[in-house]
């Protein structure tokens, strides 16, 4: 038993959205990576440093490419999906 002596019940886990290469498609929801789900745990885990956030994309943009760009040869949209959101300031 954990050291507080409240149960866990209202806890939910949350899975990591992850990609399956080489099709760039998450592991949990199928859908294109990164999902929406993803975009937020990204957005989360990097808050403090959006730097980072679009440094680590571009790494992704560029393992993706290599993956992708045989299936779909529009660059512009691949770095819309790995790149061209995390550098959006946030809303507010």
């Amino acid at each position: 038993m954990s050291a507080s002596s409240v149960p866990d019940r209202g806890r939910r886990v949350v899975r990591p959205h992850l990609p399956m290469r080489p099709c760039w498609l998450c592991r949990v929801c199928a859908g294109p990576w990164p999902c929406q789900p993803a975009r937020l745990l990204l957005l989360m885990d990097y808050r403090r440093d959006r730097v980072a956030l679009s440094i680590y994309m571009a790494a992704c943009l560029f393992d993706a490419a290599a993956d992708l760009l045989r299936q779909n040869p529009n660059p512009q949209e691949l770095f819309d999906r790995f790149v061209g959101w995390a550098a959006r300031p946030p809303l507010r």
